[in-house]
């Protein structure tokens, strides 16, 4: 399914299955999501293949930070006048806490969307909202 018509079922249905199928990096370590109300809710599931330290266990933090900047790029596409792959032009992480290997939940909020670039920012969180894992801010070439 092409990109547009993909964000287009994701907008009309709530449902990101389609879209995520489009980016490879996101079906690999199991990204999901959808669409409630007028804001999108990202899920990454626990997947052994996803864990960076065993003792813990712990999600890696290459995974976490790909998963932020996974959504980030989804959240834009969702929400953008005409849906296109925006390229990466810096992502700022910070680690808060370790990521267990339980379900991990990102939202997004866009900050401004211009002509050029857009700005965004993520939260990622395991048990409560209110206690992120790690927070980011993405900037996008459109």
């Amino acid at each position: 399914m092409s990109l547009e018509n993909a964000v287009k079922q994701a907008r009309e249905t709530g449902q990101l299955d389609q879209l995520i199928d489009n980016i490879p990096y996101a079906k690999l370590i199991g990204v999901k999501g959808q669409l409630v109300g007028d804001e999108a809710l990202f899920l990454l599931p626990p997947q052994d293949a996803n864990i960076g330290n065993p003792v813990l266990p712990a999600i890696h933090g290459g995974v976490i930070g790909g998963f932020m900047e996974t959504a980030a790029a989804l959240h834009l596409l969702l929400f953008m006048n005409q849906p296109k792959i925006p390229a990466i032009i810096d992502f700022s992480i910070d680690y808060l806490r370790s990521g267990q290997l339980r379900d991990t939940f990102a939202e997004c909020q866009l900050h401004r969307q211009g002509r050029r670039v857009a700005n965004v920012s993520v939260t990622a969180w395991q048990s409560h909202r209110d206690v992120p894992i790690a927070t980011g801010r993405v900037h996008f070439r459109l």
